[in-house]
């Protein structure tokens, strides 16, 4: 997509380094420069600000990549391409059948009812919910990674979505200030929305969350 874009030696494209590292990688492929630039802590997604201070002479392009079932801000991220003269390309995740979307959903918006002591996610226009990521705030107190192990020991199956951001990564280090990257990388948590979970599965995740949220900083 790049190289069919014009994307070639000594072009600057700018890309998230919250996941996705096959990007970055692309970007070197077809002999240009991956520019990382910081996200939005509500979608994940890259941030149009953070892309627009990212730029510039040698910026061609933007990959946008939509993360977790929430779509990036196309509209603004368009008017900074065109207001900057960038071709914007976006990176979207495959698709599920709408009624696993639905049923995704509908056990997602359970958790954000239920839910107590983590922060869940902004449902948002469009959500799918590939992932359900909420944030364990740490604060010096039982983090992240210690919840989790909690978890998985009382049986409820979760993940860390990103371990560690791209730009942090040996082969693409370097000196950049990604506070949301970084912030998001450490607090951010995946647990189980999928379609095949029964109420009582549903049910089963809340009370041991809820359990375990009372050591953990009051969310916002």
């Amino acid at each position: 997509m790049l190289r069919a874009a014009g994307v070639g030696v000594g072009d600057e494209v700018v890309v998230p380094a919250f996941g996705n590292v096959e990007v970055a990688e692309a970007v070197l492929l077809a002999g240009g420069l991956p520019v990382f630039a910081d996200i939005d802590p509500v979608t994940y997604c890259l941030a149009a600000s953070a892309v627009e201070a990212a730029t510039t002479p040698r910026t061609a392009a933007v990959v946008a990549v939509h993360r977790f079932g929430r779509p990036a801000d196309m509209g603004r991220l368009l008017e900074v391409g065109q207001r900057r003269g960038l071709l914007v390309l976006q990176h979207g995740e495959s698709e599920s059948p709408y009624d696993e979307v639905a049923q995704r959903r509908q056990r997602a918006a359970f958790l954000d009812l239920k839910l107590r002591g983590v922060r869940t996610p902004d449902d948002g226009d469009g959500h799918t919910y590939q992932q359900y990521v909420v944030r364990v705030p740490g604060n010096g107190r039982p983090d992240r990674d210690a919840f989790a192990r909690a978890l998985r020991a009382r049986g409820v199956d979760c993940r860390v979505p990103v371990k560690a951001p791209v730009h942090r990564m040996p082969a693409f280090r370097c000196c950049v200030s990604l506070p949301e990257t970084e912030l998001a990388v450490d607090e951010t948590l995946a647990l189980p929305v999928d379609a095949s979970l029964t109420k009582r599965d549903m049910q089963r995740i809340v009370s041991v969350c809820n359990s375990l949220g009372g050591l953990l900083q009051p969310a916002f």
